[in-house]
């Protein structure tokens, strides 16, 4: 295990992983794990890791993916099944590499699918909840438009110029996500026959507004997911409501947080 700095780097199958980790405000409090969108990373989480560590007491822990932010570079193209290696081949070996003794995983877009692999593919004791933010379990034409569209921005604007500040290598964090979600085969990917074999609690938050995907999404949750699934629509938000409606936002995370764990005592009130 690994002794966490603020700051650091993990080695996870070759690659190095840059992460952050603000410390509990309880010794033995819950962790809870960040998992970042398509073109996220560490840096673009913002401060939202604080503003959760505040509103909950855990500790969080968030880190970058392969191919984003400061981590190692990827070989593309990015096989299409993508997201379901990191959750069966990566995202394991990070919870055992830092002191995850129990708690949340909390991703959005992309990372809210892998978290859902996850859950759905392990049976791990530790964890004790899920929170989803704008997941994805299945490819919908919004989404298709929506990342056909981001692509022509990316070369045209200033995009790439702003992306450059978060990822040390923009072209292979763009074009590794864009171009999986745009390769015609891609439309058949669903993960959605994870959702069944989830054996926490879940929460779905989703922007009235997303961009980037339909309620379908969270009625998928809804119909397919064992467990009780605690749906939030974010008014006012789309793609990313942590950032567009973040007092909303937290609050509804904080509640969830601190009902999956059972009124944990390292956790505080919303």
């Amino acid at each position: 295990m690994t002794n966490l700095t603020p700051t650091g780097v993990l080695s996870i199958n070759s690659a190095s992983l840059e992460y952050i980790w603000l410390a509990p405000q309880v010794a033995d409090a819950p962790t809870i794990v960040l998992l970042h969108e398509g073109l996220g990373s560490v840096g673009l989480w913002g401060d939202f890791p604080e503003k959760l560590q505040q509103a909950t007491g855990a500790g969080i822990f968030a880190y970058s993916r392969a191919g984003y932010g400061q981590s190692s570079p990827v070989t593309l193209p990015r096989p299409l099944d993508y997201m379901q290696r990191e959750a069966l081949d990566v995202l394991p070996r990070v919870l055992d590499a830092i002191p995850f003794k129990r708690g949340l995983l909390l991703g959005h877009s992309d990372g809210a699918s892998i978290a859902a692999i996850y859950a759905g593919s392990h049976q791990d004791h530790r964890l004790q909840g899920i929170a989803l933010i704008a997941p994805h379990f299945i490819v919908e034409d919004i989404s298709v438009k929506s990342i056909a569209a981001i692509k022509a921005t990316y070369e045209t604007t200033d995009l790439r110029t702003k992306l450059a500040r978060w990822h040390k290598d923009v072209d292979n964090a763009f074009y590794g996500w864009n171009g999986a979600w745009l390769d015609p085969k891609f439309r058949d990917w669903d993960i959605s026959d994870h959702l069944a074999y989830i054996r926490v609690p879940v929460m779905v938050l989703q922007g009235a507004d997303d961009q980037y995907g339909t309620l379908r999404q969270a009625e998928i949750a809804q119909e397919e997911c064992y467990c009780p699934v605690d749906l939030k629509i974010i008014a006012g938000a789309a793609h990313s409501p942590h950032r567009e409606a973040a007092g909303p936002t937290l609050e509804a995370i904080a509640q969830f947080a601190k009902a999956a764990l059972r009124d944990d005592p390292g956790l505080q009130a919303a």
